[in-house]
């Protein structure tokens, strides 16, 4: 394991045990939550709503098939979603434990039958090629370390026709999030550069998808891919 992936893997970890926390800012739904979220992304609660709406809009609506989410992390934002799929059959993969242990906990509290959980790594999918309907990465593109194996493997589990849906952090949208990202999310082992532009990821998806849209919300880029 190289030293990136140990970093990695201890901040996520760490993450795991604060999930609490971390949900506040995702959901946006504690006091420390919107703070960090408006001083760090510049998002209030309409448009901390609005990117988390369209990143899961891209699954289609009466999914019966299969999905992958990846990186589930603590599946504040994506789990509740998947009651409205009860036909279909979610896969969640994430690289930390103490995250899918939250995200489990989560799970069960929902009681979600239809979903399951899975240790890996993005950048060496355990599936065969075209195995999944839908693939949904929330906050994850701007966290992989090895992000061109992470691009080709989520392209390469698609089915022909599959969607590729989710958001990510890009640069050049908001100094403040930029000066964060650099200063505070590198160096503590969440995020790892070097970083998309919008522009720049369209030009990456565009390469491996025949149908691409992207819209940024701050510095939240959401995305829609078909294979």
């Amino acid at each position: 394991m190289s030293n990136r992936f140990r970093q990695i893997e201890r901040a996520y970890r760490l993450v795991g045990k604060l999930s609490n926390l971390y949900d506040g800012m995702m959901t946006y739904t504690t006091v420390s939550g919107k703070i960090a979220s408006n001083l760090i992304w510049s998002l209030d609660d309409k448009k901390a709503k609005e990117y988390v709406r369209k990143a899961l809009s891209g699954i289609p609506e009466g999914c019966a098939g299969t999905i992958l989410e990846v990186p589930v992390g603590t599946g504040s934002l994506s789990l509740e979603n998947y009651t409205r799929y009860p036909d279909a059959q979610v896969t969640c993969l994430d690289y930390s434990e103490e995250m899918l242990s939250a995200a489990r906990l989560r799970a069960e509290a929902l009681k979600l039958r239809h979903v399951s959980f899975l240790q890996g790594d993005v950048g060496a999918l355990p599936f065969a090629d075209n195995t999944f309907d839908c693939l949904l990465s929330i906050n994850g593109l701007h966290a992989f370390p090895e992000k061109e194996k992470a691009f080709a493997e989520m392209a390469r589990v698609l089915k022909p026709g599959g969607i590729l849906c989710g958001c990510c952090y890009v640069k050049g949208e908001n100094w403040k999030t930029d000066l964060v990202a650099r200063t505070v999310f590198v160096q503590g082992g969440f995020f790892t550069q070097p970083f998309d532009t919008a522009e720049s990821l369209r030009k990456r998806m565009e390469a491996l998808y025949s149908e691409v849209s992207l819209e940024t919300i701050e510095a939240e880029c959401v995305f829609r891919c078909v294979k």
